[in-house]
Parts: C-alpha cells; structure tokens; sequence
C-alpha cells in the first residue's frame, strides 16, 4: 500500500501541532509497513493508492482523484467551529444550505472548502465535537467521517510525573493572539501567578510578539524560546508547578495532553474540546473573564495537591493502525 501525503501550507511558514501531526502519523504508517510519500506536484509519473490530504483541498483534486480510481481521505481541523455553540453551528449550517441552492454560481461554489466535504471519501477528525460540525453545518452524514485521536510520541508516554520543584506554572505554546499569550501573561501580573511561556512567535517583527515581550518582566512572566528536544520539553514540564491553556480555541491541544503525560494538573479554557477530552479531571477559566485571575490564583495554590487528570493517552503508533485499517477499507470498497 502506498499513500501520498498532500498538505497546502509549508511547514517552513507556520510550526505548530498540525506539523507534529502529519510528521508523526507519517512515521507510525511507514513502522506498520505502510509506503508514504508527500505528494510532489511537479512529477507527472507519481504513483499512489491512496491520497490522504490534511487541511481541505480544492474539490477539483478530488474530481480528478475521483476520475483516476484513487481513494482520498481528508483531515480537517475545526479548531474555532467545534468551539461555537450549537446555535451558532445551526444558523452557519443554514446559511451555508442556503448558497448550496442558489441557482447560479456552480464555479463559484465549487471553489468554497466545504464542497470539499462531500466529495472526498472520507473526513478524518480528532474529535466528536468535530464530527458535530461536519454533520450540523455541513449535512455530512456520520458514516462519512471517522473520528481518529491524535497520538503521543514514546518518550511522553513514558515519561510520567517529574519534581514539580519549580514554582512557576508552564503555557507552552506558539507566541500569538490565537493562544491569547497576551492576556494570559497580564492575567499573570494580575494575580501574581508566575508562569513560564514556552514557545516562539511565528516572526519577532509581528507587533503580537513585541506586545508580549514587553510584558516578560522574569517575576510574574517568563519566556523561554521554542524547544526543539523532547527531553528537554520533557524536563520543562516535569518540573513545573502545573499547566495552563487559554486559548480562545483549539482541536485536540497536543501540549495538554503532553503537560498530562508529565504528571500535570492543568487549567483549560472550558470548551468544547477541553471538556471532550479532560471531562472533570480538569480545572476550567470561569464564564466571566473577571473572575479568571481569582480561578489562576486558586489553581496556583492548589496545584501541589492536585493529580493529574488520568485520561487515556494513544501512542502515534495506534493513531497509525487506526489509519491503515481505514485505508485498507476504503481500497476494498473502490475495488
């Protein structure tokens, strides 16, 4: 079995879990005996099986993959919708059923992602909140999505709680508003909760960074740079005092489950997401944003006595043999 692996945004432009993602399940597909080659655009005499696109792709790729007898299978990551209320989801759904039946502007329709969903043989997602949006928005029927997890490397998976002797919180992360680093840090000030940023701006001219690097004042605000080395993430969070997220959405957030595999308590936005995967094994930001420094404050006093939440963690190798077991379905089925 050969599978070509096709994603539209170069890793070179914007690092982040997307890239660990794709990089991992490439690695646990060629441990099972799987060939996997990223797709070269410019080789006329590529040959695959199969066509696993991550992040939506123009429909005409599936037309064509159609047409030459190639499965395709397309993973999508509705990091800000799966976090929408339902009334929300159900008012885009209708407005998007709505230009579906306009009688003009098939081209342009065709061109729009989510006529993506439709044609591609099946959706892959890391969630059932997500699954919800491909069924509420977009009329996709369930059979036509598989719900797969996002794995943890060996290292992780074995790495298990550390000292927590430093005193500091950790956020680990991508400097950016999306991760609302910002307000976090104030929030930091605010309760006088030190925490510890890990991670790097996608550009240290990005006036975001700029506004955050004014912040680090190494009290209440520390920046460390992005860590290349699991050892030494691994070592970061062992020692820390427990973990924080605040962004204003996520998928499945890789670093949480990490920060868990080291033996963390964490603070997590409450959405979707977070309750999907952390349920009451977690600590949750309140509703009202004026009530976040006193919740920061009572999780910074509590961490000591607090467990980490104690979830299932999947290895990237079974994240793997879900994937090949879908591949070899779907190549059975357009035999």
């Amino acid at each position: 079995m050969k599978v070509l692996f096709d994603h539209g945004m170069p890793f070179a432009l914007a690092h982040g879990g997307f890239q660990v993602q794709i990089e991992q399940t490439k690695l646990a597909l060629e441990q099972l005996g799987v060939e996997v080659e990223w797709v070269r655009w410019w080789d006329e005499n590529q040959r695959g099986d199969l066509i696993h696109y991550f992040g939506t792709t123009d429909s005409s790729n599936l037309e064509c993959a159609r047409l030459l007898g190639l499965p395709t299978v397309m993973t999508t990551l509705f990091t800000a919708a799966c976090n929408r209320p339902p009334s929300r989801l159900a008012l885009q759904g209708a407005f998007i059923r709505t230009l579906a039946r306009l009688p003009f502007g098939e081209g342009f329709k065709k061109k729009l992602p989510w006529a993506a969903y439709h044609l591609v043989d099946c959706n892959v997602v890391g969630l059932e909140t997500e699954r919800r949006v491909f069924e509420m928005v977009h009329g996709v029927k369930s059979e036509h999505t598989a719900v797969v997890p996002l794995g943890l490397s060996a290292a992780f998976l074995q790495a298990g709680p550390g000292s927590r002797q430093d005193p500091r919180l950790i956020c680990v992360g991508t400097i950016t508003d999306r991760k609302n680093s910002v307000p976090l840090a104030q929030l930091a000030k605010h309760a006088e909760v030190p925490i510890l940023f890990v991670g790097k701006p996608y550009s240290e001219t990005d006036p975001y960074w700029k506004s955050f690097a004014e912040l680090i004042d190494h009290r209440w605000v520390y920046h460390h740079p992005h860590v290349g080395s699991e050892k030494e993430m691994i070592a970061l969070l062992q020692a820390a005092r427990g973990a924080v997220v605040m962004s204003r959405y996520e998928n499945w957030c890789l670093v949480a489950h990490e920060a868990a595999a080291c033996g963390l308590p964490l603070l997590l936005p409450s959405l979707p997401w977070a309750h999907e995967r952390f349920g009451e094994r977690a600590t949750y930001f309140p509703a009202s944003p004026e009530d976040h420094a006193a919740r920061l404050r009572k999780f910074y006093d509590d961490c000591p006595q607090l467990p980490a939440p104690g979830i299932r963690l999947h290895s990237w190798l079974e994240v793997g043999q879900e994937l090949k077991a879908l591949y070899t379905r779907l190549l059975n089925t357009s035999r």
